[in-house]
Order: structure tokens, then C-alpha cells, then sequence
């Protein structure tokens, strides 16, 4: 089936739609604060500049579009019928970017989480909040059990540090005396 429109108004429907500032991530974000969670925008200092950023907890929430990024098995996830090979390419980009960004961001020490734009229905919507807040505050325990063990390591190194300089010091001062008998 053809499209619908001409080809200026589908350009002109496909630039209002824009990448931060949708209305499900509004949302999320709406609910996440009325919990108390505390968050930034959009950090561009981090990969991918996600969608919500929860440095307390060390997480970082995207808020996916199902056609954008190909949501298997969603009902919002169809492929247009026109300029297929270009739609399909397309998703297909952004889930090799979406992957990399995430590699990048882990490996940095922070947990993704991915919410889809589906699972913020009405019908589903209390559920994936709660299911965020969760995700968020385990990758807060998570992060300062890595804080707290790295404050271990460094401990018991400064200590090893301290006794091997006293070790030090006292075989030099056993040495000097006993040359300079």
C-alpha cells in the first residue's frame, strides 16, 4: 500500500518527532520523582547521553521507542511497507549503537536499564515503574558495594605500604649500626 501522504507532509510529520522530551519518558520520569528519585537529563558527559541519569545510584535509564528500536514482538514494531531496505537498515544501526552505548556505560561502572514504550501503557504502567525503581536502587547497592570494597583494597594496601616502610627503616638502621661500629 502506498503511502498516504505526499512526500513533503511525511517529511514534515517525521521532523516533529525528536529524540528527548517524549511523552513516555516525561512520564517515567513524572512518577520516578514523585518517589523521590532525583535525576539529570540527557547528560551529555556520559555515552549515548541517556534519558534519565541517576548518579546516587550510579544508573541510567533509556526510555526506547519500540519502532525506533526495534522491538521484537511488539505490536508497535512493524516495518513500513515503503522503503523497507532503508527502515530496516535503520533500526537495525541504532540496535548495534544502543549495544555499544551500553557496553560503554557498564564498563564505566554504571547499570542500564531499558524501558520500552510499550511497557508504559496505562495497563502496564505501575508495574514498569515499579520495576525501574527496583533496577535503580539495586544498582545503588551495587555501586556502593564496589565503593566499599575499593575503600577495603585501598586500605589494606596503605597498611601493607606502612608496614613495609617500617620494615624498611628498621633493616637500614640495623645495617647502619652495624657498619658503623
Amino acid at each position: 500500500m502506498a503511502d498516504k501522504m505526499t512526500k513533503a507532509q511525511r517529511h514534515y510529520c517525521m521532523s516533529r518527532i525528536h529524540s528527548s522530551g517524549t511523552k513516555p519518558e516525561i512520564r517515567l520520569r513524572r512518577a520516578l520523582w514523585h518517589m523521590g528519585f532525583r535525576y539529570r537529563v540527557n547528560d551529555p558527559r556520559l555515552p549515548g547521553k541517556p534519558d534519565i541519569v541517576f548518579g546516587r545510584y550510579r544508573t541510567v535509564v533509556f526510555v526506547h521507542g519500540c519502532f525506533w528500536h526495534g522491538h521484537q514482538g511488539c505490536s508497535l514494531y512493524t516495518v513500513p511497507k515503503t522503503n523497507v531496505e532503508f527502515w530496516v537498515s535503520k533500526v537495525e544501526r541504532n540496535k548495534v549503537r544502543d549495544s555499544a552505548v551500553w557496553r560503554r556505560l557498564e564498563a564505566l561502572g554504571w547499570k542500564v536499564v531499558v524501558v520500552w514504550e510499550c511497557q508504559l501503557k496505562k495497563a502496564v504502567f505501575e508495574e514498569t515503574v515499579l520495576r525501574v525503581k527496583d533496577e535503580i536502587v539495586s544498582g545503588g547497592k551495587e555501586y556502593r558495594e564496589r565503593i566499599a570494597l575499593a575503600r577495603q583494597l585501598r586500605e589494606k594496601s596503605r597498611k601493607e605500604r606502612a608496614e613495609r616502610k617500617a620494615r624498611d627503616k628498621y633493616f637500614s638502621q640495623e645495617i647502619k649500626a652495624k657498619y658503623s661500629r
